[in-house]
């Protein structure tokens, strides 16, 4: 059964990451420097997949680090490199010492949570549940995700995907005709 530190511990995550999600998300949009508002989107990335991960959404998870936080995040700071709009002045986005303060006071709040985890690793005790049905299946997971997207919305995927590689030419073209 689980003890009394589980809802504890899964109620503060959620709000730590979804606070962090909801601030970097702003810091986002409010950044002057686009290699600051990539670094920014990077970090939103990631505190959504902490918050799937936490709704038992493995997949979309990891998908949503490879994904967007990796290969979509690579496109954008190559275009941004490409066109040259970001200033080696602008990438530094931490000025004084309360963004310093604020990020020392998230770090010492995220090791005051592994060390209460580990303190309480031997004494919590999950109930394990019992395997889907659909990952019984041939295929497990992946294929009843990749069976729509595949399928239904095999039109809206492949659009995406000439969707981006239009972008990708078009920031190429920009660039050369600037040199």
């Amino acid at each position: 059964m689980r003890n009394e530190f589980f809802p504890l511990f899964y109620s503060f995550n959620f709000y730590l990451f979804g606070l962090l999600a909801l601030a970097s998300a702003i810091a986002f949009v409010t950044r002057k420097s686009p290699v600051a508002a990539a670094m920014w989107l990077v970090v939103t990335m990631f505190s959504l997949a902490a918050l799937y991960v936490m709704l038992d959404a493995q997949f979309v998870g990891i998908m949503q680090v490879l994904v967007y936080a990796g290969a979509i995040m690579v496109v954008f700071l190559f275009v941004v490199m490409l066109l040259n709009l970001g200033r080696p002045s602008d990438a530094g986005d931490i000025r004084g010492k309360w963004p310093r303060i604020a990020a020392g006071l998230v770090g010492l709040a995220l090791v005051a949570e592994l060390m209460a985890l580990a303190r309480n690793a031997l004494d919590l005790r999950l109930t394990v549940s019992p395997v889907p049905a659909v990952v019984t299946e041939p295929g497990g997971i992946i294929a009843s995700i990749a069976a729509p997207l595949f399928k239904e919305y095999l039109l809206a995927f492949e659009l995406t995907s000439i969707l981006l590689l239009a972008a990708i030419i078009g920031a190429v073209t920009l660039a050369k005709k600037r040199s």
